[in-house]
């Protein structure tokens, strides 16, 4: 039997048939519903923001986000990422300008933000890979002395804090990704996290082709509105995330100590004061101390029915789309090319059991 990545968490069926039942009475299955209004309400409360604007996956938010804001030209971001962060860019008609990353968290280096700024850049879009948290004091600072727009695009960070502040408050705008494969999942879905009421409004109206009332356009907006389905199933979801998350750190904790001391094996510790959501574990392979390349074990895993991911491989710079830009040579990146080719993603879940655990360890403990 496979060992995946990843295995979406799931309501109870006996509980998501009575909310269905009630869809089902009231006819009543998108646009606003009753199960979107509480699912945002829950969501903002959960997060500690705002503002929560649920989208129909988490690739239009990033696409809204940058309309919302009204941002042109020159968008600095990383090269290290799932595809639709620099696609979203793209789709706005702008021009992504890659920056390398720090290896402490995959993240944006903001030592190298400053450096890429020109006259045309108009806001920086950093990740949360693997949900930690990146430099977001020092990236606001920058955005403040250039007068700069920050989107985060925080997919991997549903849950995540510093200091008790949810990491989705920094910059103007973050967005969520609710895809299956997410700590927190409404099967396909997203949303955007917005600091004000104004930009909520504006939000609304653009994921609902612009409409501000029955007859009136205000903005060229799209169709990302949520069914009621997803959103019941959701609701359902956040009352069993936190021991999902539970779960997943004691995977976490089973690989780190077995994996300690395995020369040429690098991993992520816990972040001093930071609530972690342990949505991945990265592995970093060094090919000469562990005597093995991150192939070699990525295929000698593959091969035993262990299916982790080179996440992220190979570079969103490297794509035809992108890898004639400037900012997307591997002399600009080294640290994010290296990476690259270093990392492994183990099964990560809260379905894992000890044996399936075990069993990875066994073919990677030498």
């Amino acid at each position: 039997m496979q060992i995946t990545v990843t295995s979406p968490l799931l309501p109870d069926l006996d509980e998501f048939h009575k909310l269905l039942q009630q869809i089902w009475d009231s006819k009543w299955i998108t646009n606003n519903g009753s199960f979107h209004k509480q699912l945002e309400a829950a969501l903002a409360e959960y997060l500690k923001v705002p503002y929560v604007s649920l989208f129909t996956n988490g690739t239009l938010p990033l696409i809204t986000a940058l309309q919302a804001l009204r941002i042109n030209g020159e968008v600095i971001t990383t090269p290290y990422s799932f595809v639709a962060t620099t696609h979203s860019i793209w789709w706005n008609g702008c021009r992504p300008v890659f920056v390398d990353i720090e290896e402490e968290t995959c993240g944006i280096d903001p030592d190298k933000i400053e450096a890429a700024i020109t006259p045309k850049t108009t806001a920086i879009m950093p990740v949360h890979c693997y949900g930690k948290p990146v430099k977001m004091k020092q990236i606001q600072e920058i955005a403040d002395k250039y007068g700069l727009k920050v989107i985060y695009d925080a997919a991997h960070a549903f849950g995540v804090e510093v200091d008790g502040e949810s990491v989705l408050k920094a910059g103007d705008m973050s967005t969520l990704s609710f895809h299956a494969t997410k700590v927190y999942n409404t099967l396909e879905g997203g949303a955007l996290v917005m600091q004000d009421e104004q930009t909520k409004k504006r939000t609304d109206y653009l994921k609902n082709f612009g409409f501000a009332g029955e007859t009136e356009v205000v903005a060229p907006g799209i169709n990302s509105k949520v069914d009621e389905v997803r959103c019941a199933y959701g609701l359902l979801n956040l009352k069993q995330i936190d021991d999902a998350i539970a779960k997943r750190q004691q995977v976490a904790q089973a690989y780190r100590v077995a994996l300690r001391n395995v020369p040429g094996v690098r991993f992520f510790e816990d972040m001093p004061g930071v609530r972690h959501n342990y949505s991945y574990f990265p592995i970093f392979i060094n090919e000469k101390e562990y005597g093995m390349s991150r192939d070699e074990l990525y295929f000698k895993l593959r091969e035993n029915d262990i299916w982790g991911r080179r996440y992220f491989y190979p570079l969103i710079s490297t794509f035809s789309t992108y890898r004639g830009l400037p900012s997307a040579s591997p002399a600009n990146l080294p640290v994010a090319t290296r990476i690259a080719n270093e990392v492994i993603c183990l099964p990560m879940h809260h379905g894992l059991t000890d044996t399936e655990i075990n069993h990875i360890l066994d073919l990677m403990v030498k």
